[in-house]
């Protein structure tokens, strides 16, 4: 057996929670998304507010392309299931897999921000800019914000994969991947609630 096999057979079931500071950690980053979803909820809140303030732009119904946002759906939602895969892995102690399952997820990740900024290209040519109507402000106000997280989580993520290459799997490391995990559930679930919110609803009138 290894020095790397011994020391992943003395890690705890559950890693991220083995030492005080890896608890104190998940529990901090539990009010930080408590945070982000009252930050979240007033971005919600106003474009519900300014939806059909359009002025002279494009309406939702005529814009939004739903086979598009779709994918994007398909994609974000998947790159969910493989964070939860990464982790089962960690807690197996298979960091091969760990490594390779948050890989899909920083790829997925990736496939998602490149939809959404086709997306806001093709909105822009169709005269659906951010200062055309309170509408379109509103819009990617909230759209925008949350590809800024997706694009954070990529980097993050991925930062994470080249700790775990160079550090390996510890009571050090678990905590981090533990909350990458819990912030890109988050985020997915917050698009959940724009599909619905904004396509959908957008797109009926």
């Amino acid at each position: 057996m290894s020095h790397a096999e011994a020391h992943l057979d003395k890690l705890p079931p559950e890693p991220e929670k083995a030492t005080l500071e890896g608890r104190n950690k998940v529990l901090g980053f539990w009010l930080f998304l408590g945070g982000e979803t009252v930050l979240f909820g007033t971005l919600f809140a106003t474009f519900l507010a300014l939806r059909g303030s359009v002025l002279d732009g494009p309406t939702g119904t005529e814009l939004f392309d739903l086979k598009l946002v779709a994918a994007a759906t398909f994609i974000l939602l998947t790159s969910s299931l493989t964070s939860v895969f990464a982790v089962q892995a960690m807690h197996h102690k298979n960091v091969k897999n760990l490594m390779i399952w948050l890989g899909v997820t920083v790829l997925l990740g990736f496939g998602f921000l490149v939809l959404e900024i086709y997306e806001f290209y093709h909105y822009v040519h169709e005269g659906h800019g951010f200062t055309t109507s309170a509408f379109s402000s509103s819009f990617y106000a909230l759209v925008g914000f949350h590809g800024a997280h997706v694009a954070l989580g990529v980097l993050w993520i991925g930062l994470l994969i080249i700790q775990l290459k160079v550090k390996g799997l510890n009571t050090t490391t678990a905590p981090k991947v533990y909350v990458a995990s819990l912030y890109w559930h988050f985020i997915d679930v917050v698009w959940v609630f724009i599909f619905t919110i904004v396509y959908l609803m957008g797109k009926v009138g």
